[in-house]
């Protein structure tokens, strides 16, 4: 079980309870409420794995998508 309060420490923004952190060329997403669920995301965007529903799914793609700028280096 991961450590939730590091991960949410070292995450580059968090929205309603999920961080978001850029590891190399992909973003990890934890829902920090259910750590069971998560996604990884390519630099573009892309889902490359997932434990989320479609629905949890689609809500955290719209938070990426309106919070990537504060992601630029």
């Amino acid at each position: 079980m991961p450590d939730i309060k590091t991960i949410a420490d070292k995450a580059d923004f968090i929205v309603n309870g999920y961080a978001f952190t850029r590891m190399d060329d992909r973003i990890q997403v934890l829902n920090l409420n259910s750590p069971v669920k998560a996604v990884v995301f390519d630099a573009d965007g892309e889902v490359l794995e997932t434990t989320m529903d479609d629905i949890e799914l689609s809500i955290v793609c719209r938070y990426l998508q309106q919070n990537l700028k504060y992601m630029e280096d």
